[in-house]
């Protein structure tokens, strides 16, 4: 596959030139080391999960180092995360000596604690996610955005497969002593049959035989290594009582179908989880948005004890917001817009700051249509368009 530009690009080119170090963490196989090897062909290239290196670095950590002259990509840091004091060390040494180190990660929460504790000022962390829609237009729901299924597309059920075997031997294990892998295996099945739905833990204990704080830690597990969006609920006091839960997506659409047994576009159609799914879908694509811009991802949804519902709100500059409700349909209503108006009117009624948007997400036309009034203070525009306008 010929190498796709990606929305980061930017973000990180301007970190690399601001910080001694720059960490670039995300979910396997999302694209970290195509990326940084294309933005860095110059930077030596070293790979932590060759046991010769491994072994190497291990054994004298302070020669390994002093051995790089120029910029280095030290790929998957997280198997040897005592490196991370000895590059500090080289940075407190040249503290304005920028772009000198590019570290990965596949786990954030371990990697993040020792950047936390060794790099702390001293490097800037970054996020991938797999290819988002504005990146290519391979990305769709079937498929997801990870790069080896746009590339084979045909072989997508196999690389899912072979990649959630990966994934539990390597990473979870990585992570966490999860003995029984089977019964987590049927925890991830039974998570997507639970896709955009409002967590219950006590609903996913039950049938899996385990308790309640197993089904914590594997849900951490999943968000530590980017396999889930948990979107927490939007808590802004609006004299309302509001459900507190957050919601859980698989945060890749293709993997929530690989999972669900989805093959085709037409049993995505015909599933009752399609609706599910495109709501994960947009999900992601706002949390993409966010990542590539290098910022923090802040995405909510509300819902209160009375039924009120939207799927999102999402802060803007100067205060703002923006209110999301997605409908996996080509035929958009004015009725489709209720909730919105109804909570633009709480939001309105509460806040003196920033402009409230609201925005009706769809499938694409065949035809093209352009973004539309709905009802007052409501536009209704093709998913295609969302980011757009956030």
């Amino acid at each position: 596959m010929r190498y796709i530009a990606r929305a980061l690009e930017k973000t990180l080119r301007r970190a690399s030139r601001s910080f001694p170090a720059v960490v670039l963490t995300g979910p396997r196989r999302a694209g970290k080391t195509s990326l940084l090897r294309h933005l860095f062909p110059a930077a030596r290239y070293y790979l932590l999960e060759d046991p010769d290196v491994i072994a190497r670095l291990r054994a004298d950590p302070r020669s390994f180092l002093d051995e790089i002259r120029g910029p280095a990509i030290l790929d998957e840091i997280q198997n040897v995360p005592e490196v991370f004091s000895y590059v500090r060390t080289r940075i407190d040494a040249a503290p304005r000596r920028v772009g000198r180190w590019i570290l990965t990660g596949s786990q954030d929460a371990p990697l993040m604690q020792k950047v936390s504790e060794s790099l702390a000022g001293r490097a800037s962390v970054l996020q991938l996610m797999p290819f988002s829609a504005r990146e290519t237009s391979k990305v769709s729901l079937l498929r997801g955005g990870y790069p080896e299924v746009l590339a084979r597309p045909g072989a997508a059920s196999l690389w899912f497969s072979a990649y959630l075997q990966t994934y539990l031997e390597r990473d979870v294990r990585a992570v966490t002593a999860v003995r029984d892998l089977a019964t987590f295996r049927r925890f991830l099945a039974l998570l997507a049959s639970r896709h955009g739905q409002i967590l219950n833990k006590s609903d996913l204990a039950g049938p899996l035989g385990v308790s309640v704080p197993t089904i914590t830690q594997w849900l951490g597990v999943l968000e530590t290594t980017a396999q889930v969006l948990v979107v927490p609920p939007f808590y802004e006091n609006l004299g309302k009582r509001l459900v507190k839960s957050p919601r859980v997506y698989i945060a890749d659409s293709g993997l929530a179908c690989h999972l669900l047994g989805i093959e085709s576009a037409a049993e995505l159609a015909r599933s009752p989880f399609a609706g599910a799914i495109f709501e994960g879908f947009v999900a992601a694509e706002i949390a993409k948005h966010q990542t590539n811009q290098g910022g923090r991802r802040e995405l909510y949804y509300f819902r209160d004890e009375q039924g009120l519902e939207v799927d999102f709100v999402v802060p803007r500059k100067g205060g703002g917001l923006s209110l999301v409700e997605c409908k996996a349909t080509r035929t958009v209503l004015p009725a489709m817009a209720t909730p919105m108006v109804r909570l633009m009117a709480a939001v309105k009624a509460k806040r003196s700051r920033g402009q409230v948007r609201a925005f009706l997400v769809h499938s694409p036309g065949r035809n093209g249509v352009s973004t539309r009034a709905l009802v007052p203070g409501v536009q209704a525009l093709p998913w295609t368009e969302l980011v757009d306008q956030l």
